[in-house]
């Protein structure tokens, strides 16, 4: 939406307002009617549980009907190693030891943690690896809970980036730029679709520290608004007592004087936005109303008192712990049924310069089992068909071994591996993308794509289209320019799709 329209429009509301006998009120009064009305038609009502009509979201869309109604993305900062986990090549075996051929390597830069060395020495996977499913996809033995759902789960192989540095590439990988400064992708799926429930946020960011040493941080920036409205930022939950930072209520401030003190702010910035005309004051009342109603969703949602036995055996012992990754993923199978649109569950350290064996070992323990059980639970539920599920890292790692930049003698007990954009793995799962496949091929180094590449923007291009958005057509006017997640590119992979 260009500024200069939606400034037209908030005086065209703000003169509705200040006409009508309730201001601020009426606006309360409808807000209060809407719920009544949900509750009247079996949408989500003060529970938050059930499907519900969308609050927000853009008019005319979806733009054709979508296969999936949320995404879970489980994020891997740091770039796990997919020759380690999914991309088994037998053959490098035969090259153990040996310098990468120029060939294969051709004129890939090298970064400043190989560049000094004075070899690139092939280093083939320090893992077993065993075929799965009546797929029969191979898989890694550090991911043994992911092995026994591989028929349900599109593997793409032929994922590939430009970026070549961390934050670049995770700024690329979720915001469709490699620059901080634009929307995130569940933002921009927030802003087209609006909530199926509105006392949740439309995009929740839960992030857990891995076992790893190394690896880029998460920042706000990587669920953030960019420059769509305020509104649309993703809300951080967090492991501690109160999941939501300030949200509860200070001792002896109880709700009456919550309902009072935001009626009363509100009418303070709704005497600046009447002024000014600024969109984000608007969006700043509405946060704070937000946040009001989440006083008492949150702590229903994060309440796993209820869940039975079972569902703490699926996902594992760590699902007890809050924080832990497993227990993030059953927060988000909880979002998912409570109308979430968006969640992304990153888990850091997954940057192996060094010390591989252990640290990917530790790394790999952390999310198999949650991420398999996530899968699992879903379907038992009759909701992995309309929920999109999503594991991967920003790049892939060096077939060549990393043994730090003085080009020191190898030691395949603590070796890592580099960065590398050329080609690495991600799956999906659910959400109208076919199971037990594998898409895309890399050469017997894993180093070079050789069938079916699939870039950024194409992934992103198909994250949209299984939510029934057309890429192309969403954008928002910023600057004079229309900008949309995947640029001026992008085309929808259709080989996974159902």
């Amino acid at each position: 939406m260009d500024p200069r329209s939606e400034h037209v429009q908030l005086v065209t509301r703000r003169w509705f307002l200040n006409a009508g006998a309730g201001g601020l009120g009426l606006a309360a009064l409808w807000a209060l009617l809407g719920e009544d009305v949900a509750s009247a038609t079996g949408q989500a009502g003060a529970s938050g549980q059930g499907e519900a009509a969308a609050f927000g979201g853009l008019p005319g869309l979806p733009h054709f009907a979508p296969k999936a109604k949320r995404v879970i993305y489980l994020f891997m900062a740091g770039a796990p190693s997919h020759i380690d986990l999914f991309d088994y090549k037998p053959k490098l075996m035969d090259m153990a030891g040996k310098d990468l051929p120029d060939s294969v390597r051709g004129t890939q830069r090298l970064t400043g943690f190989t560049r000094s060395q004075n070899s690139l020495p092939v280093i083939p996977s320090a893992f077993k690896f065993a075929q799965h499913g009546q797929s029969g996809t191979w898989v890694s033995e550090l991911l043994p809970h992911t092995a026994k759902v591989v028929d349900d789960v599109c593997f793409i192989k032929s994922m590939n980036t430009e970026q070549i540095n961390h934050d670049p590439a995770v700024m690329y990988l979720l915001t469709g730029f490699q620059l901080p400064g634009r929307p995130s992708m569940g933002a921009w799926v927030s802003y087209a679709l609006g909530s199926a429930n509105r006392n949740l946020p439309s995009l929740v960011a839960m992030v857990t520290s891995g076992k790893g040493t190394n690896g880029a941080p998460a920042f706000d920036r990587h669920w953030g608004n960019g420059f769509l409205p305020a509104k649309y930022q993703g809300v951080k939950f967090g492991s501690g007592t109160d999941p939501v930072l300030y949200l509860s209520d200070p001792e002896g401030f109880g709700q009456a004087d919550r309902r009072k003190f935001l009626d009363d702010l509100a009418a303070l910035n709704n005497v600046t936005l009447q002024e000014s005309g600024d969109p984000e004051i608007a969006a700043r009342i509405e946060q704070y109303e937000m946040a009001a109603r989440m006083q008492t969703a949150v702590p229903e949602l994060v309440d796993l008192s209820k869940e039975p036995e079972s569902t703490f055996e699926l996902y594992g012992p760590e699902s007890r712990k809050p924080g832990a990754f497993a227990r993030n993923c059953l927060l988000a199978r909880r979002m998912a049924e409570r109308g979430v649109r968006f969640m992304q569950v990153t888990h850091v350290g997954w940057d192996q310069h060094g010390n591989l064996p252990t640290q990917l070992a530790g790394q790999a323990k952390d999310v198999d089992q949650g991420a398999a059980a996530l899968i699992q639970d879903l379907k038992q539920r009759g909701m992995l068909e309309d929920t999109l599920v999503m594991f991967g890292g920003e790049f892939g790692r060096t077939v060549y071994g990393q043994f730090g930049n003085t080009g020191a003698k190898e030691d395949t007990a603590t070796y890592g591996r580099d960065h590398h954009p050329r080609c690495f793995t991600i799956w999906m799962a659910g959400g109208g993308i076919k199971p037990g496949i594998t898409y895309g091929e890399t050469d017997d180094f894993s180093y070079n794509i050789v069938r079916d590449p699939v870039s950024i923007h194409d992934w992103q291009a198909t994250v949209l289209n299984r939510l029934g958005i057309d890429h192309t057509r969403l954008t928002y006017k910023h600057m004079g320019r229309d900008f949309r997640l995947t640029d001026v590119d992008g085309q929808v992979v259709k080989g996974i799709l159902t």
